[in-house]
């Protein structure tokens, strides 16, 4: 954490964000490149926060930071296949990064907390996806201190290493030094990641003053301690190790990721494949998926020549743009209503294309990483999520899942063409669906949607493939309800406006409950500890109150604690 001092004043309105950016265009960061090895040299701008008020000493950071580091995690996997190891260090002396600015941590409202740190954790989790799935193996390699979130980053990475110069620590000191805790993900990662020992972690995150050296690598809080005199050169060897472990192929070439296109009114957003309308007075947003205007590449070799312009990244791209944002920005806009238009023969073909080179080529496995990560940010987002399948839907495969991924779909059986023209609505199963994406629990979403049933799963693999219309859809359990012409358009009205109505504290929660069932996993505890946890502490004031520790450190007075335990 930054030693920057926390006022008292209210949390002050934030800025509207954008997530557009790219290496040239860096405040914070670094990246270069030698051969196999990327380097990420963090290098804060002080004064280059989003929001005035707060200066970003001891390279702390805020979202904009992570903004770039998730920019230039994107543009490893996609534009520099030829990397096969990342390190992560400083581009500053004995320092390599003092965590969440906290003077920004104590100003931001409620829900820029909460934004801030789930995007944190879904870039670190999307660094240790490169690492398990890509050939991309990260490294953090810290040159100085690492507290709070500075740590919480090296945790993210498949190997720490320390300079052991007898002032470098390790740290997570949000419990002693701000009555907070490290909830995005730093407790759980120490247990789950490191297999730190669970006393030995309490001692740890009450320590403010952190582990040093010898002691950090008996513990398991990092894997080697380096002195000085050998740092360079073990940093060097540690990635050229990890490269030569990696399957990421020799000579494959690049894609750009360019800029992408995209038009902002005061009533949505629209980009060349997906579009949001803005309801403001019933507080929802209504957003259509359309699915590929052209036929699908003939080979794998035209996946790579239409590059970023190939349908099924393009798309995948602007759904992830468009969720940041809203998420973001869009506060009060609580309900997200899904619908897709296009040519469900189409998006199968792409589909298949796909699934022909899965594990063959790494732009085709790139692409399909990068729909399961969006899948997965779409099921943490904190919005109640509706799917509306009627004729001209393309809800197939991927985007079937982007259906499965609300928490109800309504299928309408019948059209509302009265001259007949139009075909009914239908969805349709494919491979994919039963464990190209999984969810963040390991599961796949129509394993979740039928836990503990897990005969309803297999009676769904001989379906794969044929168009299921609503009755039969309804009748598999793959909507929630099959509703006649007559009757859509008021029963849809009625749903919206009874969600809309509901308090959204209390839909959070549910919602939150009802999409993780079953089994536990390391990142399905971080984002329910980060929930339930560290967005109850965030608003207690013992941390955030104006005597909160939040607030009082760094100006010289001692927090004021409520000391009933709750």
């Amino acid at each position: 954490m930054s030693q920057n001092e926390a006022s008292d004043h209210e949390a002050a309105p934030m800025p509207t964000v954008s997530f557009d950016t790219d290496p040239a265009s860096y405040k914070h960061w670094q990246l270069e490149f030698d051969g196999e090895i990327a380097w990420l040299r963090l290098d804060v701008a002080e004064s280059g926060g989003l929001a005035p008020g707060y200066e970003l000493k001891m390279n702390s950071y805020d979202l904009g930071v992570d903004i770039e580091l998730y920019d230039a995690t994107q543009r490893l996997r996609f534009e520099h296949p030829e990397v096969r190891a990342v390190v992560i260090t400083s581009a500053k002396d004995r320092n390599f990064c003092a965590g969440a600015n906290i003077r920004m941590l104590a100003a931001s409202p409620h829900p820029w907390k909460v934004n801030f740190c789930k995007f944190t954790n879904e870039t670190r989790l999307g660094i240790e996806d490169a690492t398990e799935c890509s050939g991309q193996t990260y490294i953090a390699a810290l040159n100085g201190t690492a507290a709070g979130g500075g740590y919480e980053l090296a945790l993210a990475c498949d190997r720490i290493l320390l300079v052991d110069d007898n002032s470098s620590a390790v740290s997570l000191p949000e419990v002693p030094l701000l009555g907070v805790l490290p909830g995005t993900g730093g407790l759980t990662r120490v247990t789950d990641k490191r297999r730190v020992r669970k006393d030995r972690a309490d001692v740890f995150a009450t320590r403010a003053e952190g582990v040093r050296g010898k002691q950090a690598v008996e513990w398991g809080l990092v894997d080697e301690a380096v002195p000085n005199r050998r740092w360079e050169e073990t940093v060097r060897e540690r990635a050229a190790e990890a490269a030569a472990r990696s399957p990421r192929p020799a000579g494959a070439r690049g894609i750009a990721l360019p800029p992408l296109e995209r038009t902002v009114t005061g009533d949505g957003i629209s980009y060349p494949h997906v579009s949001a309308t803005f309801d403001r007075a019933l507080g929802l947003v209504e957003i259509t998926v359309s699915g590929p205007s052209a036929d699908a590449p003939g080979s794998v070799g035209e996946i790579h020549e239409r590059g970023a312009a190939f349908w099924p990244l393009a798309v995948t791209r602007e759904l992830d743009d468009l969720v940041l944002r809203l998420r973001t920005n869009e506060l009060e806009l609580g309900t997200w209503v899904f619908r897709t238009r296009g040519d469900l023969d189409r998006v199968l073909a792409h589909e298949r294309l796909l699934a022909e080179h899965a594990g063959a080529d790494w732009l085709v496995d790139e692409i399909r990483h990068y729909v399961k990560r969006v899948l997965k940010r779409l099921d943490v987002t904190s919005r109640s999520l509706i799917a509306l399948i009627e004729p001209g839907s393309c809800f197939a495969g991927a985007l079937l899942e982007l259906a499965l991924a609300c928490d109800r779909q309504y299928m309408l059986d019948g059209t509302l063409d009265e001259t007949g023209a139009e075909e009914p609505a239908g969805i349709v199963l494919t491979d994919a669906n039963f464990g190209a994406f999984p969810m963040g629990n390991g599961l796949t979403r129509l394993a979740s949607r039928f836990y503990g049933d897990d005969d309803a799963v297999a009676k769904l693999r001989p379906e794969t493939g044929r168009r299921i219309a609503a009755v039969e859809a309804a009748e598999l359990g793959l909507v929630t309800e099959a509703v006649d012409d007559i009757d859509w358009d008021d029963e849809i009205r009625i749903l919206l406006e009874e969600r809309c109505s509901l308090s959204p504290d209390a839909l959070t929660g549910l919602e939150a409950n009802l999409r993780f069932v079953g089994p536990e996993t390391m990142e399905s505890r971080i984002f329910a500890r980060l929930s339930a946890w560290q967005n109850w502490i965030f608003v207690r004031p013992n941390a955030s109150g104006p005597a909160g520790a939040l607030r009082r450190y760094g100006t010289g007075r001692r927090a004021e604690f409520d000391r009933k335990r709750v």
